[in-house]
């Protein structure tokens, strides 16, 4: 057993268990805690149908794109920032145009936008990056771009970290900012502090969620008849 312990923490088996199992608990205060506890009644009724069919769109859990919601804007639809973004999921002009979206302050395409661009974000990762680490990922991407998170995959592997463990890669975010790792960047600074704290605070609003909500299960996952016909992304 202890030849085990210790084989594990040298070569990152025990960091990657303790991060998925405890790497966002006492992320958030009590206040946040209590804020999404309020709202839930108030404000979440009225968008639950809008976020199970985003499920069934892009087979991803309602209840993580709805803490992807809340972290955005606490389910305010008119939630508009100083930055430009717009919309209870806060999108950008930019990728809502990507995303086929008119109307930015309109709930149902916010939600319909937000959850096609998580995909398109795990898309984006290579295939062998299993979850929950590609979810983790692709909150991160979500928040900062694609090319930000493959240059925080880098610096993880620049580190002597796995770039394809959230674990690791949680730890080279902060670096983004620093300029440290310019050799191994390509897309320049970015916020990478706060899409730490970003994707964090979403695995803690979906673990309070996942206790709270039932479960969805759509007659017909387009997500997965999707990877049924053109097999998985990577």
């Amino acid at each position: 057993l202890a030849r085990f312990i210790e084989k594990s923490r040298t070569d990152g088996t025990l960091k990657r268990i303790y991060e998925r199992y405890f790497g966002h608990v006492k992320r958030l205060d009590n206040t946040d805690i209590l804020g999404i506890l309020q709202r839930r009644p108030q404000r979440l009724p009225d968008l639950r149908p809008y976020f199970r069919e985003a499920q069934t769109l892009t087979g991803i859990d309602w209840r993580l794109l709805a803490a992807i919601g809340y972290q955005e804007s606490q389910w305010n639809a008119l939630a508009t920032s100083p930055t430009g973004v717009r919309g209870l999921m806060m999108l950008t002009e930019q990728t809502a145009d990507r995303m086929g979206i008119n109307n930015r302050l309109d709930p149902r395409q916010s939600i319909l936008g937000g959850a096609r661009y998580l995909a398109l974000m795990k898309d984006s990762l290579p295939a062998r990056i299993p979850e929950p680490d590609r979810t983790w990922l692709a909150l991160a991407a979500y928040n900062q771009g694609q090319g930000h998170m493959e240059d925080a995959r880098r610096i993880a592997q620049a580190r002597g970290g796995n770039p394809d463990s959230w674990a690791d890669v949680k730890e080279a975010l902060p670096h983004l900012g620093r300029g440290t790792y310019a050799k191994v960047t390509k897309y320049g600074y970015a916020r990478g502090n706060e899409a730490l704290l970003f994707a964090e605070n979403i695995r803690s609003y979906y673990d309070i969620l996942l206790r709270l909500e039932p479960e969805y299960a759509p007659l017909i996952n387009l997500g997965e008849i999707r990877e049924a016909l053109f097999g998985k992304p990577g």
